[in-house]
């Protein structure tokens, strides 16, 4: 339970509402008078608290209304998101909730309500409505025109001087990086504020063990947590070359699977790509890579021939294409390619990239070794330029082999490529 210690009046605004003693940084956050004002810019620099203190700072005063947005409802739900820490803090006190409109009614009048934005649409649910603040935490999920169309919705009665405020919360990354970063990273003005805050600037986070959580991450993702790194991008380059360790053979009691990214067309200049993969005591070994411009039957010749050679203890996946053709082919690889090995067809789920950070991680901390062999140079060619190279079929294939050796270990919150029965 948060301690009800009361913040200065001396350095900002405060009511009986909010028990939390802001931190340096908030403390900016909380004091600033621009029309707009973003807050973070990294991980676990205390940017929902800041969001829920800013909106709580007028509810003593009548006629005040807040709005704290997230992109979907389950957000705004999860545990210590917005929903339960404002529970957390007002719960027990003269405050009223109401769970059909999600909204926290004062003595005063004044009202804090939670709200979402799921789909562009849904920022017409909000016509008509009138609020003096409004908070989007996570903005980098929300569109751009989402964030604009809520500015109609600021307005104060006539006679008020409660300050009209918007203001955000965010990381880098997400689908609305750029446009949030041009406006509040790189196209600050007059009446816009950002505060940067990250982890180092929360004293209520054991630092250095949430840093020892991100090193599980890419070093894109990283950057952009700890570091609040709004120029690196996941548009860059994923992987570097000399992350990968050339070594003479892997252990023979090692786990080895073979995942096959096959081309849509060889008229479009497609390869299929087939990564033979092999993983003991969590370090990878990138065994054998097929990759070659075929027509489909010399392509289905090749799949059975390498199954032959691997051998029945190595597992086969093949990327399935969606819709009923890409059944129809799983099913003939099964019956008729593949028939008498371990075979299991996979839909991927998420794009490229996002496959590609599951194995961009190990590689960085020398955790995914190549064995030599001729393939070697394209391979390295072709995953340090990836995702901006024209061919990426050795690195969707790898992102295959490797969510077929870690898919059992991996926790629901990790992107996951589902196996089709």
């Amino acid at each position: 339970m948060t301690s009800r210690k009361r913040t200065p009046s001396a350095l900002i605004r405060t009511n009986q509402y909010i028990p939390a003693t802001p931190t340096p940084k908030q403390t900016i956050f909380l004091r600033r008078t621009e029309r707009e004002g973003f807050y973070g810019g990294s991980a676990r620099g205390g940017k929902t608290v800041a969001l829920l203190m800013a909106a709580l700072q007028y509810v003593d005063v009548p006629g005040y209304s807040a709005l704290l947005l997230r992109r979907t409802y389950a957000d705004l739900a999860l545990p210590r998101a917005l929903i339960d820490l404002a529970d957390e803090w007002l719960r027990g006190t003269d405050a009223h909730w109401d769970d059909e409109t999600h909204t926290w009614t004062f003595p005063s009048g004044a009202t804090l309500t939670f709200g979402y934005l799921d789909s562009e649409k849904d920022k017409y649910r909000y016509q008509g409505t009138a609020f003096q603040f409004i908070g989007f935490d996570e903005l980098t999920q929300f569109t751009e025109t989402q964030y604009q169309y809520l500015f109609s919705r600021l307005v104060r009665p006539e006679g008020s001087t409660l300050p009209i405020r918007m203001r955000c919360t965010s990381n880098p990354g997400g689908t609305g990086h750029a446009w949030v970063k041009q406006r509040f990273i790189k196209g600050v003005k007059e009446d816009r504020v950002f505060v940067p805050a990250g982890l180092r600037d929360n004293p209520h986070v054991d630092q250095a063990e949430y840093i020892r959580s991100l090193d599980n991450l890419d070093h894109i993702t990283r950057a952009q947590l700890l570091n609040g790194d709004w120029d690196i991008s996941g548009e860059g380059t994923l992987f570097k070359r000399q992350w990968f360790e050339v070594v003479e053979a892997y252990p023979k009691d090692a786990k080895n699977v073979r995942y096959w990214d096959l081309a849509s067309s060889k008229d479009k200049g497609d390869y299929t790509a087939g990564a033979k993969v092999a993983e003991k005591s969590g370090i990878f070994y990138l065994v054998h890579m097929h990759n070659v411009q075929e027509s489909p039957g010399a392509v289905q010749d090749l799949i059975r021939q390498t199954a032959a050679v691997d051998g029945i203890a190595v597992q086969i996946g093949i990327e399935e294409e969606g819709g009923a053709s890409g059944k129809i082919v799983s099913d003939h690889y099964a019956r008729d390619v593949l028939k008498g090995f371990a075979f299991t067809p996979y839909r991927n789920t998420g794009d490229k990239v996002t496959r590609a950070k599951l194995w961009s991680s190990a590689a960085e901390h020398g955790n995914f070794k190549l064995v030599q062999g001729p393939w070697i140079e394209s391979f390295l060619d072709q995953v340090a330029a990836f995702p901006e190279t024209e061919h990426d079929d050795m690195v969707d294939a790898v992102s295959g082999a490797f969510v077929m050796l870690t898919e059992k270990r991996s926790d629901s919150s990790r992107f996951r490529i589902v196996a089709s029965r």
